[in-house]
């Protein structure tokens, strides 16, 4: 999900160069401070192929938020937290799986929406909602698994599992934001395992012998 692909895009691929070169270039520089001549420096596409297929760089960015959920869905479809035996085991090794992808610079595991919102929400209602749509859908993805564990836990008047699927990005996009501004990635570790804490005794299924 972090890292450049190890091959470039096969010659005349330009728009998929750009969308790669966006989430490295942004993820690294922030929205606002990203040019077009950045990106096109960075996929090795010129400029005119930039406007062939975007008409700006905000239209690039909601690409750029559109493919990132694609790629990275695709990653979390296939994670192994999937075949952990309970409702809660799935959760709490979806927290483990997003541990594991704390790796190398800050720029190279942070959210690329969640960047580009922080700077954008304000500014271009497209964006806006891209980067929403991204958010928003892959928290809905924990839904059914907390929903089971809500119910296990006998906790149904307690709260909703959407308000907790959408409490694992609040957690988790501001640890990244923490990260940033101490340059330190023990943020994200340090808040994965809290929100963990929190949920293993929220969560605890009932006794029910």
């Amino acid at each position: 999900m972090s890292r450049r692909p190890t091959h470039q895009p096969e010659r005349g691929d330009a728009r998929s160069r750009l969308l790669m070169a966006a989430f490295a270039v942004i993820r690294a520089k922030g929205y606002a401070a990203t040019t077009v001549d950045d990106l096109c420096q960075a996929s090795g596409v010129s400029k005119g192929a930039f406007f062939h297929h975007f008409s700006s760089k905000e239209a690039l960015a909601v690409a750029a938020a559109t493919h990132w959920s694609a790629v990275t869905g695709d990653l979390f479809a296939a994670a192994p937290y999937h075949q952990a035996a309970t409702p809660l085991a799935r959760v709490l090794a979806y927290l483990d799986f997003r541990q594991a992808l704390v790796q190398g610079k800050v720029c190279e595991f942070t959210c690329l929406v969640g960047t580009i919102v922080q700077e954008a929400y304000d500014s271009s209602e497209a964006v806006r909602l891209a980067c929403r749509d991204s958010i928003f859908s892959h928290a809905a993805t924990l839904e059914a698994d907390l929903d089971a564990a809500i119910k296990a836990a006998g906790r149904d008047d307690a709260f909703s599992a959407r308000s907790l699927a959408l409490l694992t990005q609040a957690v988790l996009q501001g640890a990244f934001i923490l990260a940033k501004a101490d340059q330190n990635a023990s943020h994200v570790s340090d808040s994965i395992q809290h929100l963990k804490r929190y949920l293993s005794q929220s969560l605890k299924e009932q006794d029910v012998r």
